[in-house]
Formats: C-alpha cells, structure tokens, sequence
C-alpha cells in the first residue's frame, strides 16, 4: 500500500510518532477511496461523517463547476450573491419552522462558537445577567476555545485549560438516568442559565451514546420554562444521519438556535451555517454599532460552498436521497441485530444510519493502543474504520450497499477474534 513516510504536513488528532504515515488519495467516488497504488478503502465512515450520498455526487460535482465560471469567494459584508440568499431561503424552508435567520460560518466547531456566541449577545443585549452555558456530560462541539469549553473535559482540551471557560454539565441520559439529567438541567435553568447545548440523540466523538426523543424533547421543554435558550448541535446528526434529515425532527423539538455543516454541502466542500429564531436576531438589531453581532471569517458564505449546498438540497427535495436512507437504516439495523447476542461485544445501539459497539477488550478509553490497532487492521482489509478507543462505529455513506456493509462487519468480528479479550 501507497504511505506518505517523509511530509511537512500536521495531520489532525494524530500521534505521528505512533502514525508516522498516511495512505496517499488519489481517487474517490461512491463509497471507495483509492489509493496510489491503487488499493481500494470502503470509506465506512463517510470520511470523517460528511460524505453524506457518496463521494463526487455528480451533481453537487456540477454546481461547484457551474459556479466557479462566475464567481470565487466574495466579502460578505455590505455585498452579497445568489447561491447565498438562495441557499438561505431554502434552508428556512425546510427546517421546522421558527428558525428564521441563517449564519454562515465554515467548519462545526465556528457553527457552535457562533451559536454560543449569540446566545450569551442575546442575554447581554437584553439587558439580562444570564452568561452560564449548560452541556451535557461526554459531549464534544468542536475544537475553538468556545468549544472545547463546552466539550467535555478530556486528554483533548487538557493542554488548553487555562483558556476554557466554566460550564454547567448534566448527566448524559442513559437508559434509566433519564430523569436525573432532566433533574439536574431543572435545576440549572432555575438559577437563570443562558443556553443549553446538545447533540439531539446521540453524541458523536462522545461516544456514539444514543438516547431517546422522549427525553429530548422533555428537555426542551425544561429549557422553555426557565427561558434557558436551546442549542442544538446537528453538525454531525443533520442530513439524514439518525434517519430524519433532522435529528430534532424526531421529538418535535424546534430549537432556539441549530449548527448545521458537515452534510450540508453532501461533504464536498466546507460551509456551516448558524440558524436561530427571529428574537435572537431582533436582541443584535439596533441603531448602536455596539449590539452588532461581532463574528466574521473571510471565507463566510462561500459562494461554492453555497452552490454546493444548493445541490445538495436538490438531491434530498427531488432526488433519491430520503429512499436511500430508509433503506441504509434497514439494513444497519439488521446488522446490528446480529451482534446484540455476540459475547464479544456490549453495548451494541443502532440509531438511523448509525451502528456503534463496544468491543470488551482489556483497555478501554480514548488513548488506548487497541484504537490504533484497529485501525491498521482495518486498513489492511481495505476499511476505513476509526474506532473511539474500543467503541467501533459504522457510520457510511447513503450509497453503500448491503453487500459492502458486509464487508465492514466481517472485518468487525475478525477483529474481536484477535483483539478481544472475550473471544
């Protein structure tokens, strides 16, 4: 196989002393990478969860192409451009109704740093104390200080805790501790909080830990009571990840301000946008300059991103996409079923498009060696698979078939043979 050994670049969440090469991409297409040497990968994690239909869908492929021949990245301050105002009006349009003003950003984590940053400007801009953000336990929103802050506290935002402001947590909602973490967001939301951040059921680099709409919604409703504002973190569940093209859809919930990116332009391109409810962006709305909302990046709402993004609604109002996910739900969960009564494993959920499983092995946690063993033993079966420590997940594309999941899941149980301790 193609390794990049000698390279300038800085990979992301990697040890290169542990990973000192990289597999050289030289194609993509469908669910497949392939390698220099022509050695070919099941991307059975989307690349990293943004590949939603398969990578180069031809028509997200047309529309980055049509726009190029107009227009490349155009300051968005004072001017604006079609595929911008488009993409805006659209996605008011299919996202429940109440989430009435679209922020552009880049990336999750500046999604997430922007919605935090509105909720504590509304409270401030109001003329209101409140500046407390609650989260729930082991969840992750990204990598900027904002972020990490409201992350949970890990090895991961360890070196960078002088800079991390103070967060509220409340326990994770695990089956049957439901009304402990609705208990414990009570109580917060009693004393004034500001806003309450979470991935809507179920946490991505957390764990892929799942829980109930039920309790999503009840949460909201806690939240709507004390006037705590509500976050929520779709950055890796929109797009038809949990089944729905929102997760929220699922509890009837209807956030106060919604992080969309990865699958919002299909995975092609970066672009993120912010969506909130009108009263948060009336607080920002006034004749002093000071109540302005003060967050900007130079590439905000690129306009290939934006055409990028416009196709990609295309493919989920007229295409295929809503049939594909109903049937990639169909087949994880029969998959998943296979493994509920394997010794080898605990913990196996399915939600959606998601089947995630713990293997029982002798270590356990984020930084383990069985992580980095996997994945090389993934590798060489042809997978691109990245366990969280020994949760592996399978989190593919819309395009995989029945038979390529199979392939996935055979490299799972021949893993637990050889890595397992209970095999």
């Amino acid at each position: 196989m193609t390794v990049v050994t000698h390279s300038p670049v800085w990979r992301p969440f990697t040890q290169h002393a542990l990973q000192p090469g990289a597999f050289k991409i030289i194609h993509a297409e469908g669910a497949w990478l392939t390698a220099e040497d022509g050695t070919r990968f099941l991307d059975a994690i989307s690349s990293w969860w943004v590949i939603t239909h398969g990578h180069r869908r031809p028509e997200i492929m047309e529309a980055i192409r049509r726009t190029t021949e107009s227009l490349d990245q155009i300051i968005f301050a004072g001017f604006t451009h079609e595929p911008a105002e488009a993409l805006a009006r659209r996605l008011v349009e299919i996202t429940q109704p109440g989430l009435d003003y679209v922020f552009y950003s880049d990336s999750g984590s500046t999604a997430v740093e922007v919605a935090i940053k509105m909720a504590l400007g509304f409270w401030r801009n109001r003329g209101e104390p409140r500046t407390r953000v609650v989260a729930l336990e082991h969840s992750y929103h990204g990598d900027t200080v904002g972020t990490m802050s409201a992350g949970a506290r890990s090895v991961l935002s360890a070196p960078y805790e002088p800079l991390l402001f103070d967060v509220a947590r409340v326990p994770f909602p695990g089956k049957g501790k439901e009304q402990e973490t609705l208990d414990a967001l009570e109580a917060f939301c009693r004393e004034g909080a500001a806003a309450f951040i979470a991935e809507p059921l179920i946490l991505g680099a957390g764990g892929m830990l799942a829980y109930s709409p039920q309790t999503l919604a009840e949460m909201k409703r806690i939240c709507e009571r004390h006037r705590t504002l509500f976050i929520a973190d779709e950055v890796m569940t929109g797009f038809g990840r949990t089944g729905t093209l929102f997760a929220c859809e699922q509890a009837g919930v209807v956030p106060d301000i919604a992080c969309y990116s990865k699958g919002l332009t299909g995975g092609s391109v970066p672009l993120a946008v912010t969506m909130c409810r009108r009263e948060i962006f009336e607080a920002h709305y006034a004749p002093e300059r000071a109540r302005a909302f003060f967050h900007s990046s130079s590439f905000t709402a690129n306009p290939i991103g934006c055409a990028a993004a416009l196709a990609n609604l295309d493919i989920w109002e007229k295409g295929d996409a809503r049939e594909r996910v109903a049937g990639l739900c169909a087949m994880q969960a029969e998959r998943a079923a296979r493994f509920k009564t394997d010794p080898r494993f605990s913990a196996v959920r399915h939600l959606g498009t998601i089947v995630a499983l713990d293997l029982i092995a002798s270590q356990r946690g984020y930084l383990t060696t069985i992580a980095l063993d996997l994945i090389r033993f993934f590798n060489g079966r042809g997978l691109l698979l990245r366990p969280l420590g020994s949760t592996i997940y399978v989190l593919p594309p819309y395009c995989v078939t029945g038979e390529e999941l199979d392939l996935a899941y055979a490299a799972i149980s021949e893993a637990a043979d050889q890595f397992g301790s209970c095999s």
